[in-house]
């Protein structure tokens, strides 16, 4: 079985510099650790809201064959929100599919999701996901998409993965 690499970047100014920890990022390394079963290598960063930064990081991070990079904030539409704005420059090709779903779960929820601009995209062979800052969104928006994550990173030639029996099941055709 395959090992599966995912990077995780939360943006939050307060959180690189010490003033409160993050919870958005440890809440991804959960939710995937309880769904996948292949062994997985963790990348985590946490950096302020700046776009060169997070630029330089998804580019390394898709360099090191990262399969699946998850980033969480900076996604709303306050000025230092440049999540979205940086992935769709470091993508080659833009799922806009993702940030549909993302929304339409998360509508259901709070009437404020419709400022959300989570979106999704491709660089080489790694997989960038842009979630919400929120921890307690983050699970919500995951369960929408994470059954077409694995056909996804089948169809960019990255590692082959493999979710366990918890909720639903990943999607491959055929």
């Amino acid at each position: 079985m395959d090992t599966i690499t995912i990077g995780i970047i939360t943006l939050s100014d307060r959180a690189s510099r010490g003033k409160y920890e993050d919870l958005s990022g440890p809440e991804i390394k959960t939710y995937f650790s309880d769904r996948i079963r292949n062994p997985i290598e963790w990348h985590y960063e946490v950096i302020p809201d700046d776009k060169a930064q997070l630029r330089s990081l998804l580019i390394a991070m898709c360099e090191q064959k990262i399969g699946l990079i998850c980033t969480t904030g900076g996604t709303g539409p306050a000025p230092r929100d440049i999540t979205p704005e940086v992935t769709e420059h470091v993508c080659e090709k833009m799922l806009p599919g993702f940030g549909e779903e993302m929304r339409r779960i998360s509508l259901n929820a709070v009437p404020t999701a419709i400022l959300s601009r989570q979106t999704a995209g491709i660089r080489d062979k790694s997989l960038i996901i842009n979630l919400p800052g929120k921890p307690r969104a983050i699970a919500e928006c995951l369960d929408g998409v994470y059954p077409a994550i694995p056909y996804c990173l089948d169809l960019i030639g990255a590692p082959y993965m493999e979710f366990k029996e918890k909720g639903k099941n990943a999607f491959r055709p055929g």
